[in-house]
């Protein structure tokens, strides 16, 4: 078909150049003396009592005319049936103009489950096409491959329609949603509209909280008081936002008025309606829209408004809707439903000359699917069975006695307010948020965002639990005030809470509610909705997670295990003999003292003159003895090579010894260490040690379930201040806390405590909510702003400097680490063997040089002790050599004893 034609078939011919005009008059009137030659004629089901059925009926008869007058000398005939808004009065209607008329295609809001019914029970035979204006519900093909059911649609897919709402949801951040719909007297259900919205709200973390049906206007007796009493019931609810999804204009009207009634559209409400109410308040009283329908927002379904062809239809459809419907006759500006009314008949027309009369359905379908044109409504091109145009969204929003737009949608580039041309179709230029939407006035007057949500009508405050029985009471301090006969709840904890509230951007009434169980009864209880909310320091865990709301934490915390210390050995005043064990300088004095008489002995054996003095008689003495030989070989001259060995070996061991004991000194000097006495939880597992925790924590089930520890060797501690006496009577010998806790106790005992081994990853501090409320998400941004801006470390700050450092109970229950004799084995094993080998070579040169074999046999049988024998050989001979009487008898001396 060539383009003047189809320009003239737009209903434009009147702008055509005159000769052409003048050509095609001359056609006319030819085919006027011999006739049109009929096509086809066309059947069409319309609700005649409805705003969108008296357009598409003027839509449709305004092409068959101008297709028939354009078309040299084809003709279509149309017949219109009114279905009155009854699936049941459809099917007969389509029944008549298929059997009676003989029409060759059915036009109509018929859905793909009503057209599938009349074509299974031989109302309609499966070669006539049915071409539905309705909304389609399914994003699967319409038409099956064997084309068994000629199904076409010629409107877009209702899915692309709810996305756009779930974008609006979405970018305002509502998380809940009312959806309301009118049934359409279908014989198909429609809740199918109900679980594409909750599909598309899935995606961007909103829910349809609750959705209520709504029978059509003409089938109830009394609709005003039907609608006011469920929207009554909807008032109560606390959420605010409302979306409209399927609604006659009609229905729509009362339902406005009625919400106006019972304050429904006041300040804090949000009313979003689809394409079906908002295409059509062009054709709205102003004082109705003025009184009833201020701040609502809607999605029109956009098309050139501004080309040739559609302002030529505009004034003849004017002017024929007035004559035909004169009480409307203010109100008689075509909609999207008159457009597409028009373009689905023309592409019938034209489809039904191309098969010039051929009875074939698949010739016929096949030529309606192959159309490609740019209609009024848009491009008129099909895939599927559906339209190939996704179509174009104009957010609009009602003011004043009209309506303004405020941002183009679409599916693919999402919000905009600069339209382009995109495949001959007004689209948008981008994906941008709020910076892309223009201002909005919202019900009420109100400029600022509603939150789409309040406490219901009622207004009490929120009742929020705070735990009373937390072992830490710097986080919540619930105390009875007999002065003012009231209980004080205060804490760290509450700050953050009421910080975060005052950066909303609304009041939000809240009592707090002392809660005297466990942390888990507490966060049940908001779960059974006793309580609204729970703030506290309440850990994030699994467990709770399943059945409440958590904000974003205000503490990242974990746990972790605090232990008893080994105390500062600087601050002992014998720090320095402290450093050695007292095994340990036994051992270094033993050493010397031998070192000292074995020097002596070989140095007297040898016959050194410096080395001839008495041996000493008692311990003292010895020891002075020692030191004195021992600095008197370092100075004279030693004769015995062994005496010599003795000696460096000993000068060597000291050297070593005392070095290791000077830079064990410094260290404690300059970098005093603080030592946990517990490293890690091995420990703890493998000896059976108790450990405590908090008391109604989930610490307890983290150290029997995960940790592995005994339960009856866990101990429920209930303040932080039992803590100190648990560690100094041994009740416990590890303390494992909340992070944040943790702190707490550390600063509060800043002496005789630790943390040590690893930190474990778990439950941080968060505020609870309800499942799904919207005040949720409010508070975890209000948190991430007292974040970033420092407020909450500012508050911890404040909170730790406050407490007064306390020494713990049990820090100086242990000594300080010492040097025991285990460094310095192999060392003193050496010497020792030099000094015995030394001992034994001296004595043996003395008595071989000073006491007979005899002598020593005669000794030794008087005393059969060996001990006592050794002793006394040994005191004998060294008195000998004291008084250099050598040769006195040995058995002489002992008689005198």
């Amino acid at each position: 078909m060539n383009l003047p034609v189809i320009l003239s078939l737009l209903g434009i011919f009147p702008l055509m150049a005159k000769s052409e005009v003048s050509a095609q008059g001359r056609n006319v009137q030819y085919c006027s003396i011999n006739h049109h030659h009929e096509i086809g004629s066309i059947g069409v089901v319309v609700d005649q009592s409805s705003r969108v059925g008296k357009e598409q009926k003027i839509g449709v008869e305004m092409a068959v005319h101008d297709f028939n007058r354009e078309s040299h000398c084809s003709k279509v005939d149309l017949h219109i049936q009114d279905s009155q808004g009854n699936s049941a009065r459809a099917a007969s209607a389509v029944t008549e103009v298929v059997n009676k008329k003989q029409a060759r295609v059915i036009i109509g809001s018929l859905t793909l489950q009503e057209a599938t019914l009349l074509w299974e029970l031989d109302k309609v035979p499966k070669h006539i096409p049915i071409i539905s204006t309705a909304q389609m519900s399914t994003s699967l093909p319409l038409l099956p491959s064997d084309r068994s059911l000629p199904f076409i649609g010629m409107s877009t897919d209702i899915n692309i329609q709810m996305q756009c709402i779930a974008a609006i949801v979405g970018h305002f951040r509502w998380r809940k949603v009312i959806a309301i719909y009118e049934h359409s007297n279908s014989f198909s259900a429609d809740t199918g509209l109900v679980t594409h919205l909750s599909d598309s709200l899935r995606a961007i973390e909103s829910v349809v909280e609750h959705h209520m049906a709504f029978h059509p206007v003409g089938s109830e007796p009394n609709p005003k008081e039907f609608i006011e009493e469920q929207l009554r019931k909807l008032k109560g609810k606390s959420v605010k936002v409302f979306t409209v999804l399927q609604s006659s204009l009609e229905f729509a009207m009362v339902l406005f008025e009625k919400a106006k009634e019972l304050g429904m559209l006041d300040r804090g409400y949000v009313w979003i309606v689809s394409d079906d109410v908002a295409s059509l308040l062009d054709s709205v009283k102003s004082s109705f829209i003025l009184e009833y329908m201020q701040g609502i927002i809607g999605l029109k379904t956009t098309y050139s408004e501004t080309s040739h062809s559609f302002q030529a239809f505009e004034r003849r459809f004017r002017r024929k809707y007035r004559s035909e419907y004169p009480e409307e006759e203010k109100f008689s500006s075509p909609s999207i439903y008159a457009l597409r009314a028009y373009d689905s008949t023309l592409a019938v027309a034209m489809a039904l000359q191309n098969v010039k009369g051929k009875v074939n359905s698949s010739g016929l379908v096949d030529s309606i699917l192959s159309c490609n044109f740019d209609g009024l409504a848009g491009k008129i091109s099909f895939k599927n069975g559906a339209l190939l145009q996704n179509p174009v969204y104009q957010v609009v929003n009602v003011i004043g006695k009209s309506y303004r737009p405020v941002a183009l949608w679409s599916p693919e580039f999402g919000f905009s307010k600069a339209p382009i041309e995109h495949d001959g179709m007004v689209t948008n230029s981008g994906n941008g948020l709020r910076e892309d939407l223009g201002q909005i006035y919202w019900p009420g007057a109100e400029l600022k965002v509603p939150k789409g949500w309040t406490l219901g009508e009622s207004g009490k405050p929120l009742r929020i639990g705070v735990p009373a029985n937390g072992a830490f009471h710097y986080f919540v301090n619930v105390t009875f005030e007999q002065s003012r006969n009231e209980t004080a709840i205060t804490g760290f904890s509450i700050q953050v809470f009421e910080a975060a509230v005052s950066h909303l951007p609304y009041h939000l009434p809240h009592v707090l509610v002392p809660h005297y169980g466990s942390y888990d009864q507490l966060v049940s209880e908001v779960h059974n909705k006793n309580l609204d909310a729970a703030v506290g320091d309440i850990g994030i865990v699994v467990d709770r997670y399943k059945i409440a709301d958590f904000t974003q934490p205000y503490l990242e915390t974990g746990v972790v295990m605090v232990v008893t210390v080994k105390p500062d050995v600087t601050k002992t005043r014998l720090m320095v003999l402290k450093a050695f064990a007292l095994k340990m300088w036994i051992l270094l004095a033993a050493l010397s003292v031998f070192t000292g008489a074995v020097i002596w002995l070989n140095e007297h054996a040898n016959n050194n003159p410096e080395f001839r003095g008495p041996f000493p008689q008692n311990i003292g003495a010895m020891l002075w003895f020692s030191v004195t030989i021992l600095s008197f070989a370092q100075r004279e001259s030693i004769r015995s090579n062994l005496s010599r060995l003795v000696l460096a070996t000993w000068l060597f061991v000291t050297v070593v010894v005392t070095t290791c004991f000077t830079a064990a000194v410094t260290s404690w000097m300059t970098v005093p260490k603080i030592e946990p006495s517990i490293v890690d939880i091995d420990y703890l597992l493998g000896t059976d040690a108790p450990v405590g925790c908090n008391n109604n924590s989930y610490i307890g089930r983290f150290l029997t379930n995960v940790l592995h520890f005994k339960p009856e060797n866990v101990r429920r501690i209930g303040s932080i201040s039992d803590y100190p006496e648990a560690f100094q009577r041994g009740t416990i010998k590890a303390a494992f806390l909340a992070a944040p806790h943790a702190k707490v106790f550390l600063a509060k005992y800043c002496k005789g405590y630790t943390e040590a081994g690893s930190k474990f990853k778990l439950g941080s501090f968060g505020f609870v909510f309800q499942k799904g409320s919207p005040l949720a998400d409010d508070i975890s941004g209000a948190i991430l702003k007292i974040t970033l801006t420092g407020t909450i470390d500012q508050m911890e700050k404040r909170m730790l400097s406050s407490l007064n450092c306390s020494s713990s109970a049990g820090e100086d229950n242990q000594g300080p680490s010492k040097i025991g004799t285990e460094p310095f084995f192999f060392l003193f094993l050496v010497s020792g063997s030099l000094l015995v080998v030394a001992f034994v070579n001296a004595v043996a040169r003395l008595l071989e040089r000073h006491c007979s074999i005899f002598d020593c046999i005669q000794a030794s049988l008087i005393n059969r002790r060996a001990g006592r024998w050794a002793l006394l050989l040994l005191t004998r001979c060294f008195t000998k050599f004291g008084t250099r009487n050598l040769r006195v008898p040995i058995m002489h001396r002992h008689s005198r004893i």
